[in-house]
């Protein structure tokens, strides 16, 4: 047995090809003009509110937060710590507080301003964590605190 050439190889794809209608590519949806949003059943966007883009706070992207000190380094779940460090951003572009060992734990937090944090300590088991801040420039981690049993 032979194998084909490339002749007979080309003869079959053109014939597939002829046989096969063009717009039925379209229809099965490879190029379909402007399918952008109504092809995942989300509504489009429609223009924007002047008013809203101005409430809208613009987060600086360039300045990554990191924190500097965790006063006291260690403390008992209920207790207020202090994180003192640099670039957490405004208040709405500041994203929030994580205890590594507390998964994901919702953790209390008051920002005070773009250098100081007062977090609550959640109930997690005592033991070394980290803290993590989640500001508009990104992530920061501290050092290792512990977490002293209640």
């Amino acid at each position: 047995m032979t194998p084909p050439n490339r002749s007979s190889f080309l003869m079959l794809s053109l014939l597939v090809l002829i046989g096969f209608p063009l717009r039925s590519l379209a229809e099965e949806g490879v190029v379909v003009e402007g399918a952008g949003y109504t092809l995942h059943d989300a509504e489009s966007i429609k223009g924007h509110d002047e008013q809203q883009l101005e409430k809208d706070p613009v987060c600086d992207s360039s300045r990554k937060p990191r924190i500097l000190r965790v006063d006291p380094d260690e403390a008992k779940p209920g207790q207020t710590i202090t994180l003192k460090g640099e670039n957490f951003g405004t208040r709405d572009c500041f994203r929030g507080v994580a205890f590594s060992a507390a998964g994901p734990t919702k953790i209390d937090y008051k920002f005070v301003n773009d250098t100081i944090l007062e977090v609550t300590v959640p109930d997690i088991q005592p033991g070394m964590s980290f803290i993590d801040v989640v500001a508009g420039g990104g992530n920061a981690r501290s050092k290792a605190f512990l977490v002293q049993p209640k």
